[in-house]
């Protein structure tokens, strides 16, 4: 059985990603499906930086797994579109989802950030 945080809410007032789902907040779409949305970073990592999220409100990527794993799939497979209309597939890119505090994660709504374009470097820097 699902933990506490893994309660859904389809928008969250709050939530930065519900209010760019809801079009509150402009943002520069580069994909769009019915349960997921890409668009850029504002603060780009990489010469290529789009997130991707789900239209409802998950907290993180293992709450939504554990929760809804057809949607976490979609999630992905947005992911990978992304990563082939970004010209991402000949020299690779890295995806990734930062989880809690430990994981660096900045906005508690799930999102995959897909990065590329240049070579990335080492996957973790200590």
């Amino acid at each position: 059985m699902p933990h506490e945080s893994a309660l859904t809410i389809p928008l969250v007032s709050d939530c930065l990603f519900c209010r760019i789902v809801a079009g509150d907040i402009p943002a520069t779409v580069v994909r769009e499906t019915d349960t997921t949305l890409a668009f850029r970073d504002i603060s780009p990592k990489a010469e290529v930086h789009v997130l991707v999220v789900t239209k409802e409100h998950y907290v993180d990527v293992a709450t939504l797994a554990q929760s809804d794993p057809g949607l976490a799939a979609e999630l992905l497979e947005t992911a990978a579109v992304v990563a082939e209309t970004e010209g991402l597939l000949a020299d690779g890119f890295r995806l990734i989802f930062n989880t809690g505090e430990y994981g660096g994660q900045e906005v508690d709504h799930v999102h995959g950030h897909v990065l590329g374009g240049e070579p990335l470097g080492p996957m973790v820097c200590k």
